[in-house]
């Protein structure tokens, strides 16, 4: 007893985090980003290397049986914490660590009815103190695990902004979700990466060899119950042998004529809505064959009930007549893009460059002085956007003209770009490079006039919308790896996608 309990105190001291985002969840990942760096804690790539899960974001019931997988395939000991404020961030890390260095609480997790088939459990007020309290009743067990579908259980939560983000849409994602969970920021200055990624440096440069998953492509399976309501959302999980359910709810490959005429093997999968370095919340259906998407589908865009998307903030509240001033608008529109150039340097191998792209972006929201940020945003936008390496690995993927953008009713950015990947993230670095230098302006914000991070706003279609309209047409005939790209590069925001309120922007 002495012994174990030592050495997970060990492994305790610095423990990796899994961090999930769900939909409306993006002022809480940044928190617990900034919190992790300054804790020295490393973002696992992988649920099979995490030690605490956490779930930034209020409970969305259409992830719950992703996030069951994912805690399912985390070895003990291990822990489990959602947050749903910012200022809950700090404590429930605390709580997360304690779990999993006590060898009682382990052992309690481990006796709870359901535990092991469901992930985490539902007890997030326990996990907020610690794990500590009484577990339910076996047959209120039971009764949450028929109504979740076999992920974690609804929850009355302590914290405030918790709820339902509906009940729709995809309940099967655990694994292509979370595809190595690959490119997560490390905490010191690296990138965490897995496989044959080494923890890269501040002389890292991109391109680094990325490990694919080596788990089930759909993710962690276990005894789930009717596996996800009968394999919704994972393309059947009967597939081809009457009402057989195929091992862990993927479907089998089947034959099928690619674009050479040749007979290949198709396999269906969905990209999200949990994937590292991913929007929270999207899904795309893919078919494969090989590595080549031959077919590409949108999933449903809207979360389910009203979110407060994070970075349109400041254009919801001048759009009711609110008082904004365009240096607050422009602040969070640089920290937007440098958010997206963090995600697209991670896919694409340079993690160095991520952690300066996430640290320009918490300084700005942190209300840094543009004389403090200018000359490390310049720095960073020649450093990125003069790399030949990062320009010859992403050159060519994801073409999109100015007409054909403008057609598509895109604005922003992407349409100003008119071109591919390289196109579009020097049209990020030019921009953000602008907003830092208006940072002091005290005018009025006119929506119009400026627009929000990801194009003109409109309440009624947002501008993420017609991005990820874009998505299908771009990914087919794209092999895996430079889909994740044109994503990373256009990258849509899901929070938009749901009617935005001003209670919420206000909050």
């Amino acid at each position: 007893m002495g012994l174990t309990a030592a050495l997970m105190r060990a492994a305790a001291a610095r423990p990796q985090v899994l961090l999930v985002t769900s939909p409306g969840g993006t002022a809480v990942r940044l928190a617990v980003e900034a919190e992790l760096r300054s804790r020295d804690w490393p973002l696992a790539s992988t649920p099979a290397g995490a030690d605490v899960m956490v779930v930034a974001g209020p409970d969305c019931p259409r992830l719950r049986s992703a996030l069951g997988r994912l805690w399912q395939d985390m070895p003990q000991p291990r822990a489990y914490v959602r947050a749903t404020t910012a200022d809950d961030v700090p404590a429930l890390l605390d709580a997360g660590r304690a779990c999993l260095s006590s060898p009682d609480r382990q052992r309690a997790e481990a006796r709870t009815p359901g535990c092991e088939d469901e992930g985490p459990s539902g007890r997030d007020d326990e996990h907020r103190e610690g794990c500590e309290g009484e577990h339910r009743e076996e047959g209120q067990a039971e009764s949450d695990h028929g109504r979740s579908g076999g992920g974690p259980r609804d929850q009355v939560h302590r914290e405030s902004g918790s709820g339902d983000l509906g009940s729709g849409g995809e309940h099967r994602s655990g694994g292509v979700d979370h595809e190595g969970h690959e490119g997560h920021e490390g905490s010191s200055g690296g990138e965490h990466r897995s496989g044959g990624a080494d923890h890269e440096g501040h002389h890292g440069g991109p391109g680094g060899e990325r490990r694919n998953a080596d788990a089930d492509p759909q993710g962690p399976q276990g005894p789930q119950g009717p596996q996800g309501h009968g394999g919704h959302g994972g393309h059947g999980g009967h597939h081809g042998s009457g009402d057989m359910e195929m091992p862990g709810g993927v479907p089998m490959a089947e034959p099928g004529e690619d674009r050479d005429g040749l007979t290949l093997d198709r396999l269906h999968l969905p990209l999200g809505p949990v994937l590292a370095d991913w929007p929270a919340g999207l899904v795309i259906r893919v078919v494969l064959q090989g590595d080549v998407i031959q077919q590409a589908d949108l999933g449903e865009l809207s979360a389910g009930r009203v979110t407060d998307p994070f970075w349109a903030r400041p254009w919801i509240l001048a759009s009711a007549g609110e008082p904004v001033a365009v240096g607050e608008a422009v602040r969070r529109r640089a920290a937007a893009r440098l958010d997206s150039l963090g995600r697209l340097l991670s896919v694409a191998g340079w993690p160095a460059e991520a952690v300066t792209a996430r640290r320009l972006r918490d300084d700005l929201l942190e209300e840094a002085p543009s004389s403090v940020v200018l000359g490390r945003s310049e720095r960073f936008a020649r450093r990125v956007g003069r790399s030949r390496t990062l320009y010859w690995l992403t050159r060519g993927i994801g073409p999109v003209s100015t007409a054909d953008a403008r057609a598509a009713g895109v604005s922003g950015p992407a349409a100003r770009a008119g071109g591919d990947v390289p196109a579009r993230y020097r049209q990020w670095l030019t921009e953000v490079l602008d907003d830092v230098r208006a940072l002091d302006s005290t005018a009025p914000l006119d929506p119009v006039a400026w627009e929000s991070p990801r194009g003109r706003w409109d309440a009624e279609r947002p501008p993420s919308a017609a991005l990820a309209g874009l998505l299908p047409g771009l990914l087919v005939g794209a092999e895996l790896g430079a889909a994740r790209l044109v994503v990373a590069s256009l990258d849509p925001d899901p929070d938009e996608l749901s009617a935005p309120s001003l209670e919420a922007a206000r909050g």
